[in-house]
């Protein structure tokens, strides 16, 4: 394992096209979980210059049954969608939240699908696909996460914040960071590079020798603000590299400068790479799916034995098939960090025992069988605050279990 590395992640703000394109979806999710918390919902969502397609497959009481969409149910969707937009910030000629063509081709799940995932008789609930899923924690910063991936995303909402606040309202909503760190002996120690590519309001950009250079300085000053803001102090030296919107204009952006989908951006809501993926993505898709539930646990899991003190890093898997409850496999691995009498053969016995990681048991466990999935969207799924029902894969309370469970 090396101990001394220069490592980068990137994150993505709420108004690049994928995202919108995932919040989107999420918020669909939402609405039907609102209204039946056994809603099936596998949403994935297109956008581009003045045009949003939602396709997918559903089954969801009150809105779509037997074929058929219950009376008010296609304004209710089309007005989410549109709140989503308006929420995010756009309303410009390219992309308008008022003005942009609605295309809905959602339509009802398979009904081979339902008979391998739904309970009946003895039959316990199934997962709704094969896969592998993987969850991930790392004592580098206070939310337990990749340092790197924990700066990118706050550099971000930051400057979302700034700009929705109207302290920055030369910002537009379309922007990506990136932040490399240098590590020694596992730990940050400085900030090697900085970049930060925001949507501006016109003429805020300045490159060889084109545009307007004050009014340049006055974003290229507030970004570096909110950077100073973001990393501790002691991280960001004479060494540190700034790129701040390095190819220049950027003044169209979101759907209108880049076409947008559902699922692409699963690096930047996981843990920007510092971690395995198992390649599903989590957005538009409601609690069955395990792409989403057993990412949730495995991240639950592996926050709790390094929040438990058992180690500093901690990755777990979890694999399933298609239609059967239980999981195939449980995989742990703490990158030599182990500590307290933990070891990875004894957590992999210990584990399945705290939570049960059939769909259902992680449902019930975590209680996500709600509409809490619009807030993921955006700025990771996980080093997220637990508050109230919201993100509740993120809670510290199987430590003592855990402990005993060792003794």
């Amino acid at each position: 394992m090396r101990s001394d590395y220069v490592f980068t992640s990137e994150s993505v703000s709420e108004g690049h096209p994928d995202k919108v394109s995932d919040q989107i979806s999420d918020a669909i999710v939402d609405l039907f979980l609102a209204k039946d918390p056994e809603a099936r919902v596998a949403c994935e969502t297109l956008t581009t210059t003045q045009l949003v397609v939602l396709a997918g497959e559903i089954r969801c009481k009150g809105v779509y049954e037997n074929g058929e969409w219950a009376p008010g149910a296609l304004e209710e969707i089309e007005k989410t969608v549109r709140d989503v937009v308006k929420a995010i910030g756009y309303a410009q000629d390219g992309f308008h939240w008022e003005t942009f063509e609605f295309i809905n081709r959602l339509h009802g799940q398979s009904a081979h699908i339902a008979q391998g995932v739904d309970a009946s008789g003895n039959k316990d609930e199934g997962a709704g696909d094969q896969g592998i899923m993987f969850g991930y924690a790392s004592d580098e910063t206070p939310d337990l996460m990749p340092a790197t991936l924990d700066y990118s995303h706050k550099i971000l909402q930051r400057l979302a914040e700034d700009r929705k606040s109207g302290a920055a309202p030369f910002l537009e909503p379309d922007a990506k960071s990136q932040v490399t760190l240098r590590y020694e002996n596992e730990r940050p120690v400085e900030a090697a590079a900085i970049v930060v590519s925001t949507q501006h309001a016109p003429d805020y950009y300045f490159h060889n020798g084109e545009g307007d250079e004050a009014k340049y300085a006055v974003l290229r000053d507030h970004v570096k603000s909110v950077i100073a803001q973001v990393l501790p102090a002691e991280l960001l030296t004479e060494n540190t590299v700034y790129h701040i919107n390095p190819t220049g204009r950027f003044e169209i952006g979101g759907p209108d400068g880049d076409a947008g989908l559902t699922g692409r951006k699963i690096i930047v809501d996981t843990y920007g790479g510092a971690s395995p993926h198992g390649g599903g993505a989590f957005s538009g898709k409601d609690p069955t799916k395990v792409d989403r539930s057993a990412a949730y646990v495995t991240r639950y899991l592996a926050k709790n034995v390094v929040a438990a003190g058992l180690a500093r890093r901690c990755t777990i898997q979890l694999s399933y098939a298609i239609g059967v409850a239980e999981p195939l496999s449980i995989y742990v691995d703490l990158h030599g960090t182990e500590k307290n009498g933990a070891t990875e053969a004894k957590l992999e016995k210990i584990l399945p025992g705290l939570v049960r990681l059939t769909p259902r048991g992680i449902r019930m466990h975590l209680g996500l069988n709600k509409p809490i999935y619009g807030t993921t969207a955006a700025y990771g799924h996980f080093g997220r605050k637990p508050e109230g029902d919201l993100f509740p894969w993120e809670r510290t309370d199987l430590g003592e279990a855990l402990k005993a469970a060792l003794a």
